[in-house]
């Protein structure tokens, strides 16, 4: 990167062009040190941001001090001495000392140490002191290399980078070769209007670049990664939406016939439809035949899908709710407004046992319904809902699938099923997908296909695993979100406790509600016994319960490995209160829906993730009454293994349920534990989501394989709620003023280098 070819006022992205070769001291072996942390390019290198910030102006100075106080020392290293100790130990003790002072710090089992800290080098290290001898010292402390011996600067705020150490790179290196890049690039070019910057209070790009590089102060520092962090979600938002309304304009959707209901229902009839704008006479019907109040949430998902539904260009919606907060009614009301004018629906389901329950529920709801139909006497015939799984009989799938071709079929209910080549529909108007995580993005999109006159189909995709609204703008950016927040009034909080150590809590409690004629769920992770992983398998556990803890009861077992009729002769039995406790797996896991159930009990429950648990713990509740959920086993115990006496384990807290009088553990160092305590102190999925997130890394949703290169470097859509949202705000309004990213160079390159073209185009088909 030489003067005469060095641009001023440049494009940032095209620093990709340059290695970092071309810098001063970066030779072979640093260049290799670089590549291994990723750093190939000098774009890459005036991006690898800091990873915290000291402030040497503030840190401690040795002579103040203070025993057992959590403190930060700038000091430089006088004296390095590795000790070898007996039964091949060692000790490397470091004496650090300032203008005010000396401590000793002593690191145990690590002998590189000696190699790292060289004498004269400046050093950050943070712990509490301890008194040895009249000395004060510092037993295996945080330490950040700033520089190497000879390189001395202090005075201000020192930027912090990942890993230097691991490369044998420090700090002061990366400043020296990121100072020089930005004071050779010149001022950037900055993509975002200079109107928006100032509506939105954001400093300009080079400013951002050098603060967070070499700031002058915090306050700088928080500026500069506020605006890079917006110019993350800038990019994928931007690139979404836009993609969103160019698909809108090119694809012809369905304008469904929304309209007023003909016949004004009563008073009370009229407030359980709420302030919808627009609404068929199909769902006019449907509330008005309904026992009981939709919530507001409800409401409002209806009414905007209904406005989708009415508009020229296909719907794209997303709708999360909650375990139980009714996102099936909703569901019906969208495909009553696309029967209203005439056209068919699909939903589509994960499992057979899903697909049974949405059957009946939505047959059951419009079972007094009739659609017109010229070739009968009275013109008009009863409104169809059929089934099709694989379990489905020949005879009855042919006839199904001849009538869904004729127009006979108004709403069709299945699994995989349904994306076969066979299936051939009349007039598909709108797809339905629930649980929309367990289909692939071309299973998903296979179904919007299978119209002949190259209509597109509204597609509505459901989830019971809330995301957080901000996780939904990043991932899902391209769908308008719907979110059924609220629950059907009466529902009874469920009683959630981790019984870690002993089970007989659990089974007392499963025997106390079948003495009273309730029903019980018992969840197993396996179907059988496996050579490969230690856990409860439901074919043994079925036989140990009824031999054992809960004998005399009448228990039932059902497992993905069954046959689809013995699967729903078990369920069939449990739902008609035949069997009152059943064993599964986790095919449980949604769509089922038994009143009597109060009591769950999920075994080595620390096996799950925070999504599934929260949705097994939802097959229970719903009857009005109190519920209870126990999660058993202990990471830390294998099974078969006596559970110890609570006192014994470790000299771990015990947190107790003052309601039930039952203890569990709570294990801080374990992600596992820290699941489970999680699920013991909320019902709430959307709660529950973002602990999910914090507990296992967001980078499983946003990361590189999901949201493209890097595109996340500094930003959190968890952390940095409000800039998701201003993004957002932003890309809209410029692309609503006539913003289009192909004709800006610099960002269009931007978006290709970082998420690239078909990484878009993957997040905007899904």
């Amino acid at each position: 990167m030489s003067p005469d070819n060095l641009d001023r006022d440049r494009s940032l992205i095209r620093l990709t062009d340059h290695s970092v070769s071309e810098l001063k001291g970066i030779g072979k072996k640093i260049l290799t040190a670089l590549g291994d942390l990723g750093i190939n390019n000098v774009y890459d290198l005036v991006t690898h941001y800091p990873r915290t910030y000291r402030d040497s102006s503030r840190s401690t100075r040795i002579a103040n001090l203070q025993e057992g106080v959590e403190t930060t020392v700038f000091a430089l290293v006088t004296k390095v001495d590795l000790v070898r100790l007996s039964g091949r130990r060692t000790m490397v003790n470091v004496e650090l000392s300032d203008e005010t002072g000396s401590i000793r710090c002593s690191f145990f089992n690590q002998p590189w140490r000696a190699r790292q800290l060289q004498v004269d080098c400046e050093v950050y290290v943070a712990g509490k002191p301890t008194k040895y001898k009249n000395w004060l010292s510092l037993s295996n402390p945080v330490v950040d290399i700033i520089g190497r011996p000879g390189s001395r600067r202090t005075g201000r705020v020192v930027a912090i980078y990942p890993q230097s150490e691991k490369a044998g790179i420090t700090t002061w290196d990366f400043e020296g070769w990121i100072s020089e890049a930005l004071r050779r690039t010149g001022k950037v070019s900055d993509p975002v209007p200079g109107e928006f910057l100032a509506d939105y209070h954001l400093v300009d790009r080079t400013y951002a670049l050098h603060n967070i590089h070499s700031p002058a102060n915090m306050k700088a520092v928080y500026l500069a990664k506020t605006r890079l962090i917006f110019d993350e979600m800038l990019r994928l938002q931007l690139c979404l939406l836009e993609r969103k309304a160019e698909l809108e304009k090119s694809n012809t959707g369905i304008t469904h016939l929304s309209r007023v209901a003909s016949r004004a229902p009563s008073p009370d009839n009229r407030a359980r439809v709420g302030e919808i704008p627009v609404v068929c006479d199909l769902v006019g019907r449907l509330v008005e035949t309904l026992d009981f109040s939709m919530t507001g949430a409800q409401v409002r998902a209806i009414d905007e899908i209904a406005q989708d539904m009415a508009r020229p260009y296909p719907m794209h919606r997303l709708v999360q709710g909650d375990v139980g907060s009714g996102k099936t009614l909703v569901a019906l009301c969208a495909m009553l407004i696309a029967a209203q004018g005439g056209h068919q629906g699909a939903i589509l389901v994960p499992t057979e046992i899903l697909a049974e329950q949405h059957y009946r529920a939505t047959r059951n709801l419009v079972k007094e319904f009739s659609m017109p139909d010229s070739n009968t006497l009275t013109g008009e015939r009863p409104f169809r809902v059929e089934l099709l799984t694989s379990s489905t009989p020949q005879a009855s799938r042919k006839k199904i699938l001849s009538d869904l071709a004729g127009g006979y079929v108004d709403a069709l209910v299945g699994t995989h099923s349904l994306l076969s080549d066979e299936v051939r529909f009349q007039s598909l108007g709108i797809v339905v997908v629930d649980e929309q995580h367990r289909f692939g993005v071309n299973q998903r999109d296979t179904l919007r296909t299978r119209r002949s006159d190259g209509k597109i189909p509204d597609l509505l995709v459901m989830t019971a695993t809330p995301i957080p609204r901000t996780v939904a703008m990043t991932v899902f950016g391209d769908l308008d979100v719907s979110v059924i927040d609220e629950m059907p009034p009466g529902r009874v909080p469920i009683e959630t406790a981790w019984l870690a150590l002993e089970e007989e809590p659990a089974w007392e409690r499963v025997r106390d509600e079948v003495s009273k004629g309730n029903q019980a769920y018992v969840v197993c992770p396996l179907v059988g016994p496996s050579g490969a992983i230690e856990a409860r398998a439901a074919q043994e556990e079925y036989h140990r319960l009824t031999n054992g803890p809960l004998g005399g009861l009448s228990i039932g077992l059902v497992h993905g490995q069954m046959g689809a009729r013995d699967k729903e002769a078990s369920m069939e039995a449990f739902r008609s209160g035949e069997v009152s406790v059943l064993v599964s797996t986790t095919v449980i896991e949604v769509g089922v829906d038994v009143p009597a159930a109060t009591v769950i009990v999920i075994e080595d429950a620390w096996r799950f993730g925070i999504a599934q648990l929260h949705q097994l713990r939802g097959r229970v509740g719903r009857g009005g009454g109190q519920s209870w959920c126990y999660l058993l086993g202990d990471p830390a115990q294998k099974p078969g293994q006596s559970a110890k006496r609570t006192q014994d384990v470790r000299g771990k807290d015990r947190i107790s349920i003052e309601d039930l009088g039952l203890e569990f553990l709570q294990d801080d160092l374990s992600k596992a534990g820290a699941r489970l305590m999680a699920l013991c102190k909320s019902n709430d999925g959307f709660l529950l989501a973002e602990e999910d997130l914090k507990i296992r890394g967001e980078g499983t949703i946003t990361g590189s394989s999901q949201a493209g290169k890097g595109s996340l470097k500094l930003g959190s859509v968890i952390r940095d709620k409000h800039l998701v949202q201003l993004a957002r705000e932003c890309a809209r309004e410029m692309i609503e003023q006539g913003y289009k990213v192909q004709d800006d160079p610099e960002l269009s390159a931007e978006i290709s280098y970082l998420i690239g073209d078909s990484r878009a185009g993957y997040l905007l088909k899904g």
